[in-house]
């Protein structure tokens, strides 16, 4: 397939291009890392600078930005959490998105896809992989400092609730950035997808300043990519106080 001709700047982050091809738009990331490609991505260069193609059929982020996502996105320099990382395809999206200056705490319960997580991660230096479960945040929490965003893909009836527990724990302050993919098929049977995500949208309206939820069809049947902006009442709660880290200590680092 040939390179696109021309990259044009994304109005929402600095980091991210799009290329008209055809009838269609193209999403690229500027590479944080080095070849060869996580997941099987393109890679083209314009003045010296590497350029990953950010494929909707692979990434749920990717999807929504094709249906004109307008929430918050990964900016340059700022520390994101990623909840459900798996094996490292959207993660790499995101490490580009922060890019050099900016750190991506990648948790993954599982130790098989961990396990393919890791050598992606040393060729990502901003890539920090935590083998954890997104449910138990406490037992991760000194590995992970205050953040500007988190963005989760977790396929859990409690998907709802175990994001609203790590933002009001991690999030640093009003005004941070929650994203995460709504599966609706993980959340029961007994509703319609669209009544999943008003219920969803109904649990977080209090607590974030949500952004108009997209539909990742026919990409991710089923998804929805919600999320917004942290109001103050998020962090209301005495559990975020428990797992901050005390004055002057730093984060340890996961194993690499």
């Amino acid at each position: 397939m040939r390179p696109p001709r021309a990259l044009d700047p994304d109005r929402s982050s600095p980091r991210l291009v799009r290329a008209r091809v055809g009838d269609r738009t193209e999403l690229y990331t500027e590479a944080v890392g080095a070849p060869p490609p996580v997941y099987g991505e393109r890679w083209v260069s314009r003045d010296r600078h590497d350029y990953r193609s950010f494929e909707p059929g692979r990434s749920k982020l990717a999807a929504a930005l094709v249906h004109d996502w307008a929430g918050p996105l990964p900016r340059p320099g700022e520390r994101w959490l990623y909840l459900g990382a798996a094996t490292g395809t959207t993660v790499s999206h995101v490490a580009d998105l922060v890019g050099p200056e900016g750190t991506v705490y990648a948790v993954e319960r599982s130790p098989r896809s961990f396990a393919r997580l890791l050598p992606f991660a040393e060729r990502w230096p901003n890539v920090r992989p935590i083998l954890h479960d997104a449910r138990a945040p406490r037992e991760y929490g000194a590995l992970v400092p205050p953040v500007a965003g988190i963005y989760a893909d977790i396929a859990q009836p409690d998907q709802v609730e175990i994001v609203r527990t790590n933002a009001a724990l991690f999030l640093d302050g009003r005004g941070a950035a929650l994203v995460f993919a709504l599966k609706t098929a993980s959340m029961g049977r007994d509703r319609s997808p669209a009544e999943h995500l008003a219920g969803a949208e109904r649990a977080l309206r209090g607590e974030v300043e949500l952004a108009t939820s997209v539909r990742l069809d026919p990409f991710h049947k089923g998804h929805f990519l919600v999320g917004g902006r942290a109001r103050a009442a998020l962090f209301g709660g005495e559990e975020r106080r428990r797992v901050r880290l005390s004055p002057g200590r730093r984060p340890a680092r996961s194993r690499r």
